[in-house]
């Protein structure tokens, strides 16, 4: 469903922004605690920070923190730092390509469908994850364009 670089962003994050960390985590504490390669996610880490949402700080007290409330970060931000949504150019119905100026029969059920798939991701914050709830908005109410008649 993931990459494997985008779950280890994940956990990374949930670790992170637990409430009972108070201090910067070293990038080795949390492959440690995620069982992600050192170096591997070290350069995960630096990813998720030059996107903003850590900081990092160097030094003996240094390490990475949280840039952006955890209920502002939704699974599918970090998710998208590392995943495409792959685009489907060929018709479903047909041989050639995708033409949404003249789509064929599938061509809306078929996106309603793709589009749906990433709502929980999109409508889930690392904040709902540490909580333990799902956000009631992340899969029942969908947006009247992705709803298949």
């Amino acid at each position: 469903m993931i990459s494997l670089t985008a779950d280890y962003a994940l956990r990374a994050m949930l670790l992170i922004a637990r409430p009972e960390t108070v201090r910067a985590l070293r990038a080795d504490e949390i492959a440690d605690a995620t069982g992600a390669p050192r170096n591997y996610m070290a350069k995960v880490l630096n990813a998720v920070a030059k996107a903003g949402l850590i900081t990092s700080a160097r030094g003996p007290t240094g390490g990475f923190t949280l840039a952006v409330p955890a209920r502002q970060i939704t699974l599918g931000r970090v998710i998208d730092l590392f995943d495409t949504v792959p685009l489907n150019s060929r018709c479903m119905l047909g041989n050639g390509p995708c033409d949404p100026s003249c789509p064929c029969r599938a061509h809306a059920a078929w996106q309603a469908v793709v589009g749906a798939r990433r709502l929980p991701f999109l409508n889930t914050t690392i904040a709902d994850l540490l909580e333990g709830r799902v956000a009631p908005h992340a899969i029942h109410n969908a947006p009247e364009s992705l709803n298949v008649a």
